[in-house]
């Protein structure tokens, strides 16, 4: 078992090597080049889409509203509280700086994946809209193309029983045994009627779901968060000020810190950003292309306010609390160490926060990447594969709560997954760039 797990985390070291995040970065920068700065220059807009956007009565399944919420219920979680935390515990305070680099490039990218989602998908035998990398793949790039779309299918297929569900049941499970001393057997099973409860209806009552859940809990952990930089105002200016000097220089030892040189910042900076905003990834815009809009820009500069949100707002309070609190240097790591954070400037409630944020969003995120799960292998197998698919996910929710002693090797298999799911999506990006600008112009070219 040992030869295996060492073999996998060998692999997940090459595929998320120098070469993957100069790929995801590169993708990022090139487009946000071609996009003219469009994605940052109309962040306002965004938003005021997303407004107008909540009672759309256009051609798709769920509002705009909904369907970038059902995105970030996919991001917003276990990445801003454990992946923040083990960028900062791994790489020191510099790897926010990086995290943040990575947001803004990604803005450009998750935009032209919700545009490409829109514009090329279809309506299954169901009635449903259906996109993704497979089908921009398959309708944009042609036939010839098609066997990549399939590729990125398969390991986004596999990649969803990993980061989108058995380590999100691990992960409520672990907090909850430690906080109130619950058996992980009866997470597992609540957590997989719940699921089953809210699947039997699809996209539509994923995404009435993640409507409800995911604004309420970020806004609570948003509030915490804000509470505890208000409080300690003082120390801000000199956190970001070591955020931004410790992203260029060494981090010395201290504490428990063993220290990091400058790659150790940019290498967990961007790895775990990438890993909480999913830019890149393919697996947003399955959700997006199930937007009512007749407008692939619209949804387009929707989906772009999930990477704003998710890093430059909920990871950067994430990462400031973690700072300011000191206890990155304790040598603590992941969810814990955003844990002892928040409980240590808001003695009584902060760890009750962290607690609570981690077993809603992982609740949410184990959704929606069930969609993303079915949605793939529907494209692979066709319509009839969606109810096994359901039922071997349920099942495999109490198996994630209670497999402890695999969950290192979960997530290494995971991570390598959601790599071999990038080449097929950014390949497909950068050829369908041309596309995505025509679209951008002319869109823009009627708006001030």
């Amino acid at each position: 078992m040992d030869a295996i797990v060492n073999a996998i985390a060998y692999l997940n070291g090459l595929v998320w090597g120098v070469p993957m995040l100069v790929a995801i970065l590169g993708t990022g920068v090139f487009l946000m080049g071609r996009l003219r700065g469009m994605p940052i220059r109309r962040l306002g807009y965004g938003f005021r889409m997303l407004w107008a956007g909540r009672l759309s009565k256009e051609e798709g399944d769920i509002t705009p509203f909904n369907a970038l919420m059902t995105s970030l219920s996919a991001t917003i979680g276990t990445g801003n509280i454990a992946g923040v935390a083990t960028a900062v515990a791994l790489g020191g305070p510099g790897a926010l700086f990086w995290m943040w680099c990575t947001a803004l490039v990604g803005m450009a990218t998750k935009y032209a994946e919700a545009v490409c989602a829109v514009n090329y998908r279809e309506v299954d035998e169901a009635g449903y809209h259906v996109g993704g990398p497979m089908f921009y793949i398959k309708n944009g790039l042609g036939p010839r193309w098609a066997w990549m779309g399939g590729v990125f299918a398969v390991f986004a297929a596999l990649a969803a029983f990993g980061i989108g569900n058995t380590v999100q049941s691990n992960s409520v499970a672990n907090v909850l045994e430690s906080e109130f001393s619950l058996s992980p057997w009866i997470t597992g099973l609540v957590l997989a009627v719940l699921a089953a409860l809210v699947l039997v209806g699809g996209i539509k009552r994923i995404a009435q779901v993640a409507g409800k859940l995911v604004p309420l809990m970020a806004i609570a952990y948003i509030a915490a968060g804000v509470l505890i930089l208000l409080v300690n105002a003082g120390d801000v200016p000199y956190a970001i000020a070591l955020v931004v000097r410790q992203a260029f220089t060494e981090t010395a030892a201290v504490g428990g810190f063993t220290g990091a040189a400058v790659w150790a910042a940019i290498q967990f900076g961007v790895a775990r950003g990438v890993f909480s905003n999913e830019a890149g990834l393919g697996s947003a815009p399955i959700a997006h292309a199930a937007a009512r809009t007749d407008s692939p820009v619209r949804q387009g500069v929707v989906a772009m306010l999930g990477t704003f949100i998710d890093t430059i707002i909920v990871c950067s309070i994430t990462g400031l609390v973690i700072i300011i609190s000191g206890e990155w240097t304790t040598g603590e790591t992941s969810a814990a160490l955003s844990a002892a954070a928040f409980g240590t400037a808001l003695p009584g409630i902060g760890g009750y926060v962290v607690t609570f944020g981690m077993a809603i969003f992982a609740f949410t995120t184990l959704l929606t990447w069930s969609f993303y799960g079915e949605k793939c292998v529907e494209y692979l197998f066709g319509i009839r594969a969606i109810t096994p698919f359901r039922v071997v996910w349920i099942i495999a929710i109490p198996v994630g709560a209670v497999a402890q002693q695999y969950l290192e090797t979960v997530w290494l298999v995971a991570d390598t997954l959601n790599a071999l799911m990038a080449l097929p999506n950014l390949l497909a990006l950068l050829l369908l760039s041309p596309v995505i600008v025509r679209l951008t112009r002319e869109y823009f070219a009627t708006r001030v």
